[in-house]
């Protein structure tokens, strides 16, 4: 069945527009990702343009959400798209246009221009996890042991297990051992601070004017582990080398406690997205199958730091190597 036309939508975005004084000369349906979101750019009459979000009815407490992650974002010095209009009750916000192309979207580029942006987002992270901690774990159910474990539940069942790289059953029961330990050590209730959640380059957006960086899809903002965002930032589709990586980790987080968190993070993320990879692609979602191979590459790079996995890996070896990129085979 074809999609349902979205002449309607357009229409009462339209309408919504003229009420709130921002009369529109056109608004276009744009590309939308797996969300049940959808996202309309609207060329205004007084020569700029916005960008609409449309929340369907079960999305609108998510509005409400977003709402309320932007003011405390910008409150914090952390760029994010600024909020023109909203009325969540009938799931429609109207946001400043930042452009088309996401950080990973712009690449590639080289790492000497990349690296200025990204200490920006390191210093984001900061600001972020200085956020009263209270407010944000009012906002959405914390990232601790229980959901870092089942987050990895579909890596588990749409990857790991079906292409053979659990093992046999007594090495399959210790690594889901050795991840439900360091889930156990990554979530630990006391630990947590407040973090994006999803911290990316395809939720990190260049200004059009001035070149410095903004936020997106905030609206998951919760407590989680310390090294969660910045194990997002540096292993999700960009894969910075290794000498900007040490820089970065070191500079907000130093010293061995701080390397440890790091590297059980990037196992923990790195893993987390592949199961997401596999699951948009058999929903007929698949540009980011060919992220597979370097983001297992990541988390293989970590593995023999994380105590709970490391004495795994002369055993997962043969089995990982087929996934593994060329300079991990040796």
């Amino acid at each position: 069945m074809p999609p349902p036309s979205p002449a309607p939508r357009v229409a009462a975005i339209e309408r919504w527009l003229d009420t709130r004084g921002h009369a529109a000369t056109r608004v276009e349906p744009l590309t939308g990702d797996i969300s049940l979101r959808r996202y309309f750019r609207a060329w205004l009459a007084d020569g700029g343009s916005a960008v609409v979000a449309y929340y369907p009815l079960k999305l609108r407490p998510v509005c409400r959400r977003f709402r309320v992650t932007t003011a405390l974002l910008e409150d914090a010095g952390v760029a994010v798209p600024a909020v023109l209009a909203a009325d969540c009750s009938r799931g429609l916000m109207l946001v400043a246009d930042s452009g088309e192309r996401t950080l990973y979207e712009e690449a590639p580029r080289p790492w000497r221009e990349l690296a200025v942006v990204y200490r920006q987002a390191v210093g984001f992270v900061r600001r972020i996890q200085e956020l009263p901690r209270d407010t944000v774990g009012a906002l959405n159910p914390p990232l601790d042991e229980a959901l870092l474990r089942w987050e990895l539940k579909k890596s588990w069942d749409l990857f790991l297990a079906p292409e053979g790289l659990t093992g046999p059953p007594a090495l399959a029961e210790r690594l889901r051992g050795g991840l439900d330990a360091l889930c156990a050590r990554l979530g630990a209730e006391g630990s947590l601070v407040p973090c994006h959640r999803d911290y990316m380059p395809r939720n990190l957006m260049r200004c059009a004017e001035g070149g410095g960086l903004l936020v997106l899809d905030h609206q998951d903002l919760r407590l989680g582990p310390l090294a969660y965002d910045l194990a997002s930032l540096l292993n999700d589709s960009l894969f910075p080398p290794a000498s900007l990586e040490s820089e970065l980790v070191a500079a907000l987080l130093p010293g061995p406690d701080g390397e440890l968190a790091y590297r059980g993070a990037v196992v923990q993320r790195t893993i987390k997205a592949i199961g997401n990879y596999r699951d948009f692609a058999r929903r007929g979602f698949d540009r980011h199958l060919g992220l597979v191979r370097p983001t297992l590459s990541r988390a293989w790079r970590a593995m023999p730091s994380v105590p709970e996995l490391a004495p795994l890996v002369d055993e997962l070896r043969s089995l990982w190597q087929p996934w593994l990129e060329a300079d991990l085979l040796d």
